[in-house]
């Protein structure tokens, strides 16, 4: 009777494990057919190309070296203290200025990336940036974290900026929503990893008020 009992259970389990199994495998196939599952390069060169305004042009171009600055932080702070954030970050920054850079080549502008080695850029003012943060994420591991949080709150403002004031165009809103997405993601991972060494991080850029609705969202 025990062993019979056994039998059953093990065929039903078997039978539950076949059947999870075919469902996971179908919904991977219709996931793969759904537009938000394909290469975002794909989607961006897929929506109608419109004017450019001068102010959309000065974004793009701005934002792509932007990008450009937290990877190039991120990759500094990483090899100076071998925290796995820093790279983790730092190779999702690389698909964020490359995602611009695909606009920049839809629109045909002009790369402002003229040297891609770390710590170089045509704008000045983020050469600077990079220096001041880089120094100052060198002096502690705590210090490294709370430039990516303030390079993150940065990329948030500048951001929704872009997108409340200046960018009408729907491909550059799509890549501008996909960026602000990740940089919340990317605000709440520092904070997360300076919770860990004993840190409460207070918001340098943003409001309290904003601050507190990305880190509860």
């Amino acid at each position: 009777m025990q062993i019979t009992t056994w039998i059953k259970l093990t065929g039903s389990a078997l039978l539950i494990t076949l059947t999870s199994i075919l469902s996971a495998c179908n919904t991977t196939t219709a996931n793969a057919a759904d537009p938000a599952y394909q290469n975002s390069d794909e989607i961006i060169q897929s929506i109608t190309k419109e004017d450019l305004s001068e102010a959309e042009t000065e974004g793009m171009i701005y934002m792509r070296e932007e990008e450009k600055l937290a990877r190039d932080v991120y990759i500094t702070l990483y090899n100076k203290w071998g925290m796995r954030i820093f790279t983790n970050i730092s190779n999702a920054e690389q698909r964020h200025t490359d995602a611009i850079q695909v606009l920049l080549t839809k629109y045909e502008l002009d790369d402002p990336i003229v040297s891609d080695s770390i710590g170089a850029f045509t704008n000045t003012t983020l050469a600077e940036l990079y220096t001041t943060l880089t120094q100052q994420g060198s002096t502690s591991l705590v210090e490294a974290l709370k430039v990516g949080a303030l390079i993150e709150e940065i990329d948030i403002l500048d951001l929704k900026k872009e997108l409340d004031e200046t960018v009408d165009n729907e491909d550059i809103k799509y890549v501008y929503g996909r960026l602000l997405n990740g940089s919340y993601n990317h605000l709440r991972a520092f904070v997360r990893n300076l919770s860990v060494q004993g840190v409460t991080y207070a918001p340098v850029k943003l409001t309290t008020e904003e601050y507190q609705t990305i880190i509860n969202n």
